[in-house]
């Protein structure tokens, strides 16, 4: 696969996802394939826990559709999901506490390794709902 530049001409991908669980695996494994063909493949397995997480927390604290946003600009991998729910997300506590938790890890593995992360309430087609994303740079 060719190495992409930081130059090159953005893209994104969206993937409405239905309320479902089997949809997190779908999301991860998308997004795989999108980040192979784009040769960002070194950034795929920390992509993958990112989407997984986010996509999760869409379809397991929500009850209506998601989206899955994946986008590339200026050398920055930008992963967001969307979800009807206009409640922030629980903020993150420290991963070193949650170690030994059954859940709440999500956005404290986000926040781990991530560049940067946040959420803000956003409209889609009408409905009102949340879109928390993060960004990976390429260094």
């Amino acid at each position: 696969m060719p190495e992409p530049e930081p130059e090159a001409e953005p893209w994104e991908y969206s993937l409405s996802i239905p309320h479902d669980p089997r949809a997190v695996t779908i999301c991860r494994r998308t997004l795989r394939l999108i980040l192979t063909m784009h040769g960002l493949i070194r950034l795929a397995d920390t992509a993958e826990l990112l989407a997984t997480e986010l996509v999760a927390n869409a379809v397991l604290h929500t009850k209506g559709p998601a989206t899955l946003r994946v986008r590339w600009s200026a050398g920055v991998l930008r992963i967001g999901a969307w979800d009807a729910d206009p409640e922030p997300p629980e903020p993150p506590g420290k991963l070193d506490d949650l170690t030994e938790a059954e859940h709440g890890r999500g956005l404290a593995l986000v926040r781990a390794c991530a560049d940067v992360w946040g959420w803000q309430p956003l409209s889609r087609f009408g409905d009102r709902g949340k879109y928390v994303w993060c960004e990976l740079g390429v260094a």
